[in-house]
């Protein structure tokens, strides 16, 4: 698999990594036995970046992959995790005495003494601007707790303020095909700066993948059934905060330029690859075929000039009005 940098980080990883969300939960039932099955065939396919966080099944997604590390010691991984989400959201719960306390658990549930990467998940704005928050970070780094720091982010305003900071080795927001607001501002920014890029809700909570339509059911636990209106976090999470019709009218319309040799989601994966300054692209998969197909999207051939004008001309048109300006 094609091998990208996290400069600030000094690690390259695979382009195509493993989001981990849904081995935690929120994403409707995951197995043990899945969950592990595609941890192994993800690895096996050339993924060697992981993402997860203390608050995905309270642990249980760290957990997992930690079970799964100790069955390839020597795969040459990096495991990213986020904290923060675990308290209310108030910007002076964020204390290195938290921080550390934070991170113990996590190196408990991973079975490692130093993370690899460890990112502020989403915390509340003010956050971004504190001083006191970074030099706590550069504290766990100079104490060996974590490897490097960085931030996943709601909005581009935050990850431009983050990008700013000289320690911050990553930043993770959402950018798919009908979330192109980063490109404008923040991976251009991202890339001069050395600061890595981390892509997530790249097939935008699977409506990108094709296989949804205005009859698809989702189980009571699944974040695509409870926070459609945001009622439980960020709206712009689910669906990446497109209004279910309108975003199955603008798969509609992309399916047409799928080629033949790729599913709509590895075309979806393709054309987040394709953006200049993505160092990884990080969907979840629930099954070991989705791990397979996933990781595949990283040998593909880029999407032509052609194909990017269309995705560009159906965001402008359908999803540009509803969302550009919101995150």
């Amino acid at each position: 698999m094609e091998q990208r940098s996290f400069n600030r980080l000094g690690r390259t990883v695979g382009a195509v990594g493993l989001g981990a969300w849904q081995l935690g939960a929120d994403w409707g039932t995951v197995s043990e036995d899945d969950a592990m099955a595609v941890l192994a065939t993800a690895v096996d396919a050339g993924v060697t970046f992981l993402d997860t966080a203390d608050v995905y099944g309270d642990g249980r997604s760290e957990q997992l992959i930690g079970r799964f590390l100790r069955t390839r010691p020597d795969a040459g991984l990096t495991v990213a995790t986020k904290m923060g989400r675990r308290v209310e959201q108030r910007p002076e719960a964020y204390t290195l005495a938290n921080f550390r306390q934070w991170t113990d658990r996590s190196r408990a549930n991973l079975g490692m003494d130093t993370l690899d990467l460890v990112q502020l998940h989403c915390p509340p704005t003010e956050v971004f601007a504190s001083d006191e928050v970074f030099d706590g970070l550069d504290t766990l780094v100079a104490e060996k707790a974590i490897a490097g720091y960085g931030v996943s982010v709601e909005t581009c305003d935050q990850a431009l303020t983050a990008i700013a900071r000289p320690g911050v080795a990553s930043v993770q927001i959402i950018l798919n095909a009908v979330r192109h607001k980063p490109l404008e501002q923040v991976l251009p920014a991202a890339a001069a700066a050395g600061v890595g890029i981390i892509a997530r809700v790249p097939l935008a909570s699977g409506l990108l993948s094709g296989r949804y339509d205005e009859h698809t059911q989702f189980p009571a636990d699944d974040h695509r059934n409870y926070n459609r209106h945001g009622a439980a976090f960020d709206v712009g999470e689910t669906f990446s905060g497109v209004d279910f019709d309108r975003g199955l009218a603008a798969v509609h319309r992309l399916a047409p330029l799928v080629d033949a040799d790729r599913t709509m989601a590895q075309f979806a994966l393709r054309w987040v690859l394709d953006q200049p300054g993505v160092t990884v692209v990080i969907p979840g998969a629930r099954d070991a075929d989705q791990a397979r197909r996933n990781a595949a999207a990283a040998a593909l051939s880029p999407l032509t000039d052609e194909q990017l004008a269309a995705v560009r001309e159906i965001y402008d048109e359908l999803i540009r009005p509803q969302v550009h300006d919101r995150w």
